[in-house]
């Protein structure tokens, strides 16, 4: 095929071998490809050297002179006449070695992935002593024939910018004068040369809706970060500090008046909003579900495009910086929900990137989730397993975010996961592991506890897969925390039993004490707890509308003594009669009731006693800091244990009365003679309770009770969690 038809159907993967400054039999020359052009005019930047008009002898786009002798490697620009005036611009290539530059290092670390390819803005130094601003660009996609990018600057016009393919499977190019801002995406020809749809860049930082799911050029170093003291008072010990966890979809969280704005908050107004509200309410972290660029709403953003690109729902990447930013002036940290178990098919993702299958497994068997039709990542690929934990530590980088929770861990530990018999490959040993995923899962954490000590990663895992949250050096994969789903799942098994059938299911709300230090565990009431017909938490309890709010008022306080991290979605502290709707606000109105409020004032209560005293968080995940009073009251469906700090100065006796039934002269056994304060009733009046009269203050008796020394007698309202503290440091 003629050179010029090469370009012309955009079939060229070698555009450095026959543009910008060649060599030929009659020397070095100068070939220039600007197609529908009916001359060009080359201009140098050595005013010295004269301009040069050069027309094409048979109008294929193609535009050849030789070099003045005086020429020195200076840089020229080419004014193209195209018939609807003079275009001018630097050639990109007569920059080959700044293009190839983006692959010199790119795999030595995960880092250098984000920090070399996608579209980066730098500047090149002439021999001249001069300075070229612009672009490089770099996409991996090793089994295109060829790629081109495309954009507004040259009109989406596949055949102006063919890119060149390295040996590595990059294809590269540095445009110079391009800009922060704009749009551009790949259009990419299979090996059989078969035009695909034009994809978006899988490292662009930033991506616009639809309908372009374009990407946009943005520069990282823009902002201007103002939460160093946060980033240096987060390296203290999280296991031994309280955590209590709003998490929040943002899109859902509160939206401007319906009737006069259709949108969504900005990251802005967000940060002017939800963060004073975060800290009011007590809770110490914000958790985001997954803001990675998404291209359907009604996927919460569980099925990402792009990895690398905060969503432009709510405003630019500057903007979500700004969010992080005043979270961490507020004292607020900031985990984000992270997805690298799988993708959509979207046709500007990552799905058949090159024509073939560069990120997912090519076998369905492996490469295709049925429960979410979406595409497995090929976890044994060295550049799949790059991707993916470049991007992790590319949030903690750029986005200064304190955690990242992983999803759908189980999905990728087990080749079986919802799959039936026949539908799997077994892993070389038979089983059904995935050695791939569990080995890159290690490497994640390893890098990134390595490179940012002082973040998190937190693992929802459903299984009894072992050491999920114990280092890699023990066996484990690596994490820092893990969601207790068991926990959950009873718990919520057991509370929504009527009161009058729970002794008959008791060991649902104790067995969680069996393993609760097997991991460092996170106590989760999240998303997925009130949507798709499991009803709101206010409409799990059972009984009538008090016996309803009260049973949600015990179960609450349940949680906040139990041991381990705790983490409740947006909503639960409205008691929202409703399930969780993505596409409206949540049912703030309810607040003017008297129900609402004092549920919600139950919450903020219970987030401020537990990140006030150390007997309920430090010791979250040591069996020393727990033990039970009566784990076996089964008759009375009263559970009761104390949490103990690590000085041991300090213990908190906590009682849950699963009935509506009140009983007085309820004696618990406490360990020594000291003196128990009320900290927070459930039941108070304050939070709708019956404000059924208790006991304020009580003094231990020698009187032994549940294998300990002393014993108090208290009264347990009903259906009601009762905190009593008691200071030993006199």
């Amino acid at each position: 095929m003629h050179l010029a038809q090469q370009f012309e159907q955009v079939t060229c993967s070698q555009p450095f071998s026959h543009l910008g400054v060649i060599a030929s039999q009659q020397g070095a020359m100068l070939r220039v490809w600007c197609p529908d052009a009916s001359e060009v005019t080359i201009k140098w930047e050595n005013s010295a050297l004269a301009d040069r008009v050069i027309k094409s002898d048979n109008a294929n786009g193609l535009f050849e002179a030789s070099l003045p002798a005086e020429y020195n490697g200076e840089i020229y620009r080419v004014v193209a006449n195209k018939g609807r005036g003079d275009n001018g611009y630097i050639d990109p290539y007569q920059f080959t070695e700044q293009a190839y530059h983006a692959v010199h290092y790119i795999d030595s670390t995960p880092a250098n992935l984000y920090e070399q390819a996608g579209a980066q803005l730098i500047d090149i130094s002439t021999p001249q002593g001069k300075t070229v601003s612009g672009v490089r660009f770099c996409v991996f996609a090793p089994n295109a024939s060829a790629v081109s990018l495309i954009g507004d600057f040259n009109q989406w016009d596949g055949r102006t910018h063919p890119m060149e393919k390295t040996s590595m499977g990059y294809w590269v190019l540095f445009v110079p004068e391009l800009t922060e801002g704009e749009r551009y995406k790949y259009h990419i020809k299979d090996a059989n040369g078969h035009d695909l749809p034009h994809k978006a860049d899988p490292l662009g930082f930033c991506a616009e809706q639809y309908p372009s799911h374009a990407s946009k050029i943005y520069n990282h170093r823009s902002y201007q970060w103002s939460d160093s003291d946060w980033m240096e008072n987060r390296k203290g010990d999280k296991y031994a500090s309280p955590m209590s966890i709003y998490e929040v979809h943002l899109g859902s969280w509160k939206r401007p008046d319906a009737a006069t704005e259709a949108r969504y908050l900005t990251y802005k107004e967000l940060a002017d909003d939800l963060i004073g509200y975060v800290s009011d309410m007590g809770y110490t972290h914000v958790e985001l579900l997954p803001i990675s660029e998404f291209p359907f709403d009604g996927s919460w953003g569980y099925q990402p495009v792009g990895m690398f690109a905060p969503t432009s729902r709510f405003g630019n990447p500057d903007d979500f910086k700004y969010f992080v930013d005043k979270c961490h002036q507020a004292g607020v940290g900031v985990i984000i929900d992270w997805v690298p178990a799988h993708f959509p098919e979207d046709g500007h993702g990552l799905a058949r990137f090159d024509g073939s299958c560069v990120y997912e497994y090519e076998d369905p068997r492996k490469g295709w989730h049925p429960d979410w039709n979406s595409c497995i990542y090929d976890f044994g690929k060295d550049t799949v397993r790059q991707f993916l934990v470049a991007n992790a530590l590319y949030w903690l980088d750029k986005f200064h975010v304190d955690g990242l929770r992983v999803d759908a861990v189980a999905s990728m530990l087990y080749l079986d996961y919802s799959r039936n018999e026949g539908e799997w490959i077994p892993n070389v040993d038979g089983g059904n592991e995935n050695y791939e995923a569990i080995s890159l899962l290690k490497w994640m954490n390893e890098e990134v506890y390595k490179h940012f000590p002082d973040a998190m990663t937190i693992a929802e895992e459903s299984t009894s897969f072992p050491k999920v949250s114990r280092p890699v050096f023990d066996g484990g994969l690596g994490f820092g925390f893990k969601w207790n789903m068991g926990w959950m799942h009873d718990s919520l098994h057991y509370i929504a039993k009527d009161p009058a059938y729970r002794n008959y299911h008791h060991g649902d709300i104790t067995f969680s004490m069996v393993y609760a230090f097997d991991e460092n565990f996170v106590l989760p009431i999240s998303h997925d707890e009130v949507v798709h017909g499991k009803g709101s938490m206010l409409h799990k309890m059972p009984g009538d509308e008090w016996q309803q709010a009260a049973n949600l008022r015990c179960y609450a306080g349940f949680m906040y003594g139990h041991p381990g991290k705790k983490l409740n979605f947006m909503g639960n502290e409205l008691a929202q009669a409703r399930e969780w709707n993505h596409d409206s606000s949540l049912d703030w109105h309810l607040l003017d009731f008297e129900k609402h409020a004092g549920i919600q004032a139950l919450y903020k209560a219970l987030n401020h006693l537990y990140t006030s005293i150390p007997a309920l968080y430090e010791q979250d995940h040591d069996p020393a800091g727990f033990a039970w009073l009566d784990h076996s009251n089964a008759d009375q469906s009263v559970v009761s244990f104390v949490r103990t700090s690590k000085d041991a100065k300090q213990k908190v006796y906590v009682v849950s009365n699963f009935t509506p039934v009140p009983r007085k002269n309820f004696r618990i056994g406490v360990d020594e003679a000291c003196t128990l304060t009320l900290a927070l009733n459930t039941d108070d009046g304050a939070y709708w309770g019956s404000n059924y009269e208790v006991v304020a203050n009580t003094t231990a008796q020698l009187v032994p009770w549940n294998d300990r020394t002393h014993s108090v007698e208290i009264t347990l309202p009903p259906l009601a969690t009762v905190f009593y503290v008691a200071d030993l440091s006199e």
